[in-house]
């Protein structure tokens, strides 16, 4: 698939993502990519995040791929079962460990557990040996609930903006590479 034959929705995380981070990069380079707007970024609620995914998803006029980040990946992915099927595949970066009582703030807690049921498209996973937010096991366990595909980013952080994933050129060829293995949804 190419991405002008794609809705690429852009699900940023906690706060967002501002104007320097990978996220708000692509959007600006990808004709066919928008970004689910959340109401309120800094004390996000799952239902409302969740709705808005659903939102753009049934907006969409060409087959979905969903690029979440952080928080983003959550609500992504509790928005699932309300999808259809018009979701090719989603990009998942960063996933928080949002049921972990030590992550802060605590109201991304709200966000937890992840349903562990495997995602009925293709997926990447993408996760840092030493993120704040999540340790790097807990993405291998949810990537393999999910079914997906997980690579490895090495020590990385949070894979945004504060730790130089700004433009993120390794990041844009791994999905470059994905997008062109997506077919679109039967």
């Amino acid at each position: 698939m190419k991405a002008s034959e794609a809705d690429i929705l852009i699900v940023p995380g906690y706060t967002n993502s501002g104007p320097d981070h990978w996220q708000s990069r692509w959007q600006g380079k990808l004709a066919t990519a928008r970004r689910v707007e959340q109401a309120e970024w800094s004390k996000p609620v799952r239902e409302d995040w969740v709705a808005r995914v659903v939102e753009e998803v049934a907006a969409a006029t060409r087959p979905v791929v969903l690029v979440a980040h952080s928080l983003g990946v959550a609500a992504a992915v509790h928005a699932v079962p309300q999808l259809g099927g018009k979701v090719a595949g989603a990009f998942l970066v960063a996933p928080p460990d949002v049921a972990n009582p030590a992550i802060r703030p605590k109201h991304l807690m709200t966000f937890g557990p992840y349903p562990r049921d495997p995602l009925p498209f293709p997926s990447l996973v993408v996760a840092s040996r030493n993120d704040p937010f999540g340790t790097y096991e807990h993405a291998d366990d949810i990537a393999a609930a999910w079914g997906s595909l997980l690579l490895d980013a090495g020590p990385s952080g949070h894979i945004n903006t504060e730790s130089g994933h700004g433009p993120w050129p390794e990041g844009t060829m791994v999905f470059a590479r994905f997008l062109s293995r997506l077919k679109p949804p039967a």
